[in-house]
């Protein structure tokens, strides 16, 4: 097949040929969702670099007991490329109206990286509408951008990167960043993963989350939930590069009544490369707060 160039391709063209799901407009923006099963809502939220595909190892799994729920934070997948003021209030909002338009009063939160820190600042403002969460090596506490990142943010240089029309750059920070086993990113994969780098707006949405500089900056907000009642799982894969497990020790010891889960043989995506084991503890968790209840 022909080679797509990167951010070519314009949103709605290719979200009518490869969107997963369905959309729905928020305070005039449009999000992209996935929808599966029956029961207690859970929803989850992907991290960056990624879309709703991140989870493509969970949603099944989960939808056996659960109604989940995967979006497209602005900027990413198949939800708008608008020009927003990227940072973790903004996708605290989004997350609201998403419940608030789909009617789901209270729900069960799964985040991975700055999905993770986008319902630590939720939870700092509707602690109500949250049963319970898991936070899958989420971003939030002082942290530096990876090397690539840093490399990005120089002026023109992240263009260059994110402009090269081949693989190279993207395959490189999945490896790098993401995934510890070189053999998880399949060709498949990697397609899967980075189909909507080809829309319009990605790169540049991309760059200037990365030229904020906000992914670290919830130190704050998590020690203003210090002492909350919010159920909390943290989950870190042990050989993460890009967020140390360092720092989901510090998030645990911070979080009272939080616990923590190590998994071996993963880098910053641990609920992909060790899907299974993390689908178990996910049900196990999500499901022990039903029989408490």
């Amino acid at each position: 097949m022909a080679f797509v160039p990167w951010n070519s391709q314009p949103l709605q063209v290719w979200a009518r040929k490869h969107a997963p799901g369905q959309s729905i407009t928020l305070g005039g923006h449009q999000t992209h969702y996935i929808e599966r099963g029956e029961g207690r809502p859970v929803i989850l939220i992907h991290g960056f670099f990624y879309d709703t595909y991140m989870w493509h190892n969970n949603i099944e799994t989960l939808a056996t007991q659960f109604k989940v729920y995967a979006i497209d934070l602005w900027g990413f997948g198949y939800s708008t490329r608008e020009p927003l003021d990227y940072g973790y209030s903004l996708y605290s909002q989004q997350l609201l109206e998403f419940m608030d338009a789909l009617r789901i009063q209270k729900a069960s939160l799964i985040g991975q990286s700055i999905g993770g820190g986008a319902i630590v600042k939720f939870a700092t403002s509707h602690r109500d509408r949250i049963d319970r969460a898991i936070l899958v090596a989420p971003a939030g506490m002082p942290n530096p951008l990876p090397l690539m990142a840093r490399i990005a943010n120089f002026p023109l240089v992240g263009e260059v990167m994110y402009g090269l029309q081949s693989d190279f750059m993207r395959k490189l920070a999945l490896r790098r960043n993401f995934i510890h086993n070189p053999a998880h990113i399949t060709d498949a994969y990697f397609q899967n993963v980075t189909r909507f780098h080809k829309i319009r707006g990605t790169s540049e949405a991309m760059l200037t989350m990365l030229r904020k500089r906000f992914f670290d900056t919830l130190l704050g907000d998590v020690q203003s939930l210090r002492d909350t009642d919010l159920p909390t799982l943290i989950v870190w894969g042990q050989e993460d590069q890009s967020v140390p497990v360092e720092r989901g020790q510090t998030m645990h010891a911070i979080l009272r009544g939080s616990r923590l889960h190590i998994i071996p043989d993963a880098g910053h995506c641990p609920h992909d490369e060790q899907s299974e084991s993390f689908n178990q503890l996910a049900l196990a968790y999500l499901s022990e707060r039903l029989e408490a209840a």
